[in-house]
């Protein structure tokens, strides 16, 4: 009996919302559980990039941002909830995207550092052996920022950078995020209805 796919999708402060909510979208259209954990400045940024919200107290800030994200299998997890599922091994996951990922966060995964949720549940995902996702946002890069992609890799995760393809002629914002977000779920072993892979069909 196959179990319902579970992926924990980590929200930093970066640049890049719009990945991660085209990510959840369709993960949920798959039928798949997301865990989502949304750093501080990830919920001061999101508002941003996405549509201005009108809130005034930061006690009302997870509850306004949260209604970006639509879907009845996506189970929000606080930043600072060390007791949540995700903090523990033994929570079964098949995988972690860290979506957009900054400099900072990219740094403590990859020196076991974990200092709040998102970045306990990247420690989790690696030491079992589970698939690490990390969206860089970053450009250009600095050589802590390269030494630190290649630890984190050489630990058994992934760098996928934001960068979007055009051989498929997008004609949207959309179509550009799709082209990253298509990568992501590949490499999830997730199959999308994306048309943005490369063909010489015309």
């Amino acid at each position: 009996m196959s179990h319902m796919k579970r992926i924990v999708v980590g929200m930093t402060g970066a640049s890049g919302a719009i990945y991660a909510q085209r990510l959840i979208d369709i993960l949920c259209n798959l039928d798949v559980q997301v865990h989502l954990v949304l750093s501080r400045h990830a919920m001061k940024v999101i508002p941003y990039e996405l549509e201005p919200l009108s809130f005034k107290a930061d006690v009302e800030v997870a509850h306004e941002v949260l209604r970006y994200f639509h879907g009845t299998l996506i189970e929000f997890h606080g930043y600072q909830d060390f007791m949540a599922p995700i903090a523990s091994g033994s929570f079964r996951t098949d995988g972690m995207v860290v979506c957009p990922c900054t400099a900072g966060t990219l740094g403590r995964i990859a020196n076991g550092v974990s200092t709040n949720l998102l970045d306990r549940a990247a420690d989790v995902t690696l030491k079992e052996r589970r698939k690490l996702i990390c969206v860089l946002r970053e450009i250009p890069y600095s050589e802590i920022m390269i030494e630190n992609m290649l630890r984190l890799t050489r630990a058994g995760g992934m760098i996928l950078p934001a960068s979007p393809s055009f051989y498929h002629r997008p004609e949207n914002i959309k179509d550009v995020v799709d082209s990253v977000v298509a990568r992501i779920l590949d490499q999830l072993g997730l199959e999308s209805e994306l048309k943005v892979r490369w063909s010489l069909e015309s």
